[in-house]
């Protein structure tokens, strides 16, 4: 790195922003972008992005970067095991590379040389001792990162691994709260068809169902039309 940072000045900077996130309204692309932006910065690194885990937790995929390499941002994705990031992600524990060009693990070489890139700090994004993902740090100079920036990056990759999955726990229990009140509300105008056209459950049920694929609307929009309707006539 050409620029020294004091690991303590930086460990303090990028948890105070990241942390700021926890409790701010953005949404989860926002704050990966403020945390490799932040990383980049204290890190005086040229390249910082974070992968994450897909849905089936097979690959891994590039979710944000402060990079403007078209190449480095469409790279494939990585198996779990595969490359250094999968091989963190595996071992769940940092992995440091002092020529990425020159390490036969390593496979974005030819990105590598394009771009400029020497060395290479990778750290697991980790949750109940579990890697759901990896901050990847770049410098434009062989670099060979010492202790106490492995133990700011992995401070900051704790920090950040708690606001990704709180973000996405949030998210899930959203939708499954909407999930709910709209199985109550399709619950409760089944009851206003059963009793007023005398019909059985499912016949209500199957009604709504048509209603909603006749008028091209969500079976909660039918629902709540129907119990509307009811409410109006009194």
């Amino acid at each position: 790195m050409s620029k020294k940072v004091s690991p303590m000045a930086g460990h303090i900077e990028a948890l105070s922003k990241i942390s700021q996130a926890i409790t701010s309204d953005l949404y989860l692309e926002d704050i990966l972008r403020l945390i490799v932006a932040v990383v980049a910065q204290v890190m005086n690194s040229k390249i910082c992005s974070i992968m994450l885990l897909d849905e089936k937790k097979e690959y891994l995929v590039i979710r944000a970067t402060q990079s403007i390499s078209e190449d480095y941002n469409k790279k494939h994705p990585l198996k779990v095991g595969e490359g250094i990031a999968g091989k963190v992600v595996a071992k769940n524990m940092p992995i440091s590379v002092y020529n990425v060009t020159q390490e036969r693990e390593y496979k974005y070489k030819d990105i590598a040389k394009k771009e400029g890139l020497a060395s290479l700090l990778c750290v697991p994004l980790s949750v109940k001792n579990k890697a759901i993902g990896v901050i990847n740090v770049y410098t434009t100079a062989p670099h060979k990162f010492s202790k106490n920036e492995v133990n700011v990056l992995t401070a900051v990759a704790s920090q950040a691994a708690l606001v990704i999955e709180n973000t996405e726990l949030m998210v899930k229990t959203k939708i499954i709260q909407e999930e709910l009140e709209s199985r109550k509300i399709i619950e409760r105008a089944k009851g206003i068809l059963m009793q007023e056209k005398k019909i059985c459950e499912d016949e209500a049920y199957r009604l709504i169902q048509k209603y909603s694929m006749d008028k091209r609307k969500s079976m909660r929009h039918v629902a709540e039309a129907i119990i509307m309707t009811k409410e109006m006539r009194g």
